[in-house]
């Protein structure tokens, strides 16, 4: 899921925590859990961006692990 797909996923969710708050009440155990899904979305944004984005490099050692240039020599 990229960033910009997530944050447009947290807003979506965001409104429809609002609206089920305003529909059931505050204190109601659906206003809870459709808070529960905002928080959940924005720990998954979180945990994306301190992954951070891999380099041409990483990806293209990933796809040839057998590669010299991806090979990884011990002392």
């Amino acid at each position: 899921m990229t960033n910009s797909n997530i944050n447009n996923r947290i807003e979506k969710e965001r409104d429809e925590a609002r609206q089920v708050c305003d529909a059931s009440g505050a204190t109601s155990g659906e206003c809870a859990a459709a808070w529960d899904a905002v928080e959940e979305l924005q720990a998954e944004a979180s945990h994306q961006k301190q992954e951070g984005e891999k380099s041409s490099f990483e990806n293209y050692c990933e796809e040839n692990p057998e590669a010299a240039e991806c090979r990884i020599y011990e002392d």
